[in-house]
């Protein structure tokens, strides 16, 4: 009999993970705009949510408040306690090990983490190029309310060893912050200074306009950030203050304008105020930069992989552990023999898994195909990934059953945190950035109650 009903919780891990192939093909065929896939995410969210209250932490609960006796509810309370602390250590190592994942493109399998990703790369870049620009201190006489503008108006240049920026004689124009390498200036063939990185060249030319009176050359290949002077005229026309700050730093402080600022606590205070006043954005990139990211991310395809399945591990294990739990009360209750497949069937959690993993392959199979992946590798990475949680349900009913039984609802307790976490930190957040607050509370509400009402078969 144990062959049977190790093979039921085959059947089980199989029935649950159907979805993913399920949801791929659909994803492959069909992209919903983003408040439907929103709706969908939302909603598996909320019924796994329900699955794991009800099948996992519920019975443990119950049994506390209905153990009889003064053994029976001292073992009650240590399986309630190996629960709490199961959940904690597996909320952390989910985010750990899921970090790790991320660090090697396994972000891109989700929507939410891989807007996240482009979101916080350009924050880092933005706050970047506010620190570098901090050097020019008539950069710091703009107003706060012109930062956005400031970020936005900044080319990125790079140079190679031995190009020239510009020469003597040429239109002042532009203003360039050294980003990286070593900028040469020579006058009448002769070398006056070597800027480095932080080093501010041609920043009077905003003021005045005129003609260079050096030549720069990159020493080595360099990297600069250019603002041009048409930018800076229409900012003084736009602010007054910060024409008059420009007009008498030109008379009073050219020589001032030329230094390099080391340490500059009025840099400093300008480069705090100016992130401050920077908007928040948010970043949905396009199907170019997905693939150039994938590109970057050498081994993003096998992330990718091991982080779904590392989404999956917790959820295969939980269904072979509790149908332990369910054919001993079965079996106990009514014999052996009147022990069928269908009366164990844990209707709650397989359609909480299930309704949880649809939305999950469909919105990242999208997303995959936007990347340059083809259709034929995507259905076969979720179908891979329904084998691998059938045989954990496999895994699960054999180690639930030869174990302890306090250590299986630690085990468990460790599966439900790994999965509450994965919920909050990924679906959820998908659904919000896809399509707001409120399709994401109801649809929530409705995958909770839908999986509830599962336990109507039962």
């Amino acid at each position: 009999m144990e062959i049977q009903y190790l093979s039921w919780a085959v059947i089980l891990g199989a029935l649950s993970a159907a979805s993913l192939p399920l949801g791929s093909l659909l994803g492959l065929h069909w992209h919903p705009n983003n408040r439907v896939t929103a709706a969908f995410t939302a909603f598996g969210g909320g019924a796994l949510i329900a699955a794991l209250a009800v099948e996992l932490v519920a019975p443990t609960s119950i049994h506390l408040m209905h153990a009889q006796g003064e053994a029976a509810r001292t073992e009650a309370t240590h399986h309630l306690i190996n629960l709490l602390v199961g959940a904690v250590v597996g909320g952390v190592l989910f985010a750990a090990l899921d970090q790790i994942v991320n660090s090697k493109g396994g972000f891109l399998r989700k929507t939410s983490a891989t807007i996240t990703y482009f979101t916080s790369r350009k924050v880092k870049r933005r706050k970047y190029i506010i620190k570098q620009l901090a050097a020019s201190e008539l950069v710091r006489h703009l107003p706060l309310e012109l930062v956005e503008e400031i970020v936005t108006s900044v080319n990125e240049r790079t140079y190679d060893a031995d190009e020239q920026l510009f020469a003597e004689g040429d239109e002042g124009d532009v203003v360039y912050f050294i980003e990286s390498g070593n900028i040469e200036v020579t006058q009448g063939g002769e070398v006056i200074s070597n800027l480095e990185p932080g080093d501010v060249l041609g920043e009077i030319a905003l003021i005045t306009g005129s003609h260079r009176t050096a030549t720069a050359t990159a020493k080595y290949d360099s990297s600069l950030f250019s603002l041009p002077k048409e930018n800076f005229d229409y900012w003084r026309k736009k602010s007054p203050k910060f024409d008059q700050a420009a007009v008498a730093l030109a008379s009073d402080r050219l020589q001032v304008l030329t230094e390099k600022k080391v340490n500059d606590p009025k840099a400093e205070k300008w480069t705090e105020e100016a992130i401050l006043a920077l908007p928040s954005t948010t970043v949905v990139p396009t199907e170019t930069q997905l693939q150039e990211v994938s590109e970057e991310h050498d081994g993003a395809p096998m992330a990718i992989w091991l982080g779904i399945l590392l989404d999956g591990i917790p959820e295969s294990f939980v269904i072979g552990s509790a149908l332990v739990v369910t054919v001993t009360a079965a079996v106990t209750q009514h014999g052996v023999n009147a022990v069928g497949f269908t009366s164990i069937i844990p209707y709650t959690l397989i359609a909480g898994l299930f309704l949880a993993n649809f939305p999950e392959a469909m919105s990242s199979s999208i997303g995959m195909q936007k990347q340059g992946w083809s259709r034929l590798r995507i259905f076969l990475m979720w179908f891979s990934l329904m084998v691998m949680t059938s045989i954990g349900a496999g895994l699960g009913y054999w180690l639930g059953g030869s174990i302890n039984h306090g250590w299986v609802v630690a085990i468990e307790g460790l599966a439900a945190g790994a999965m509450l976490t994965m919920i909050a930190s990924a679906m959820i957040p998908e659904s919000v950035h896809l399509g707001g607050s409120t399709i994401t509370g109801l649809s929530t509400l409705s995958g909770f109650l839908s999986a509830i009402a599962f336990k109507l078969l039962e």
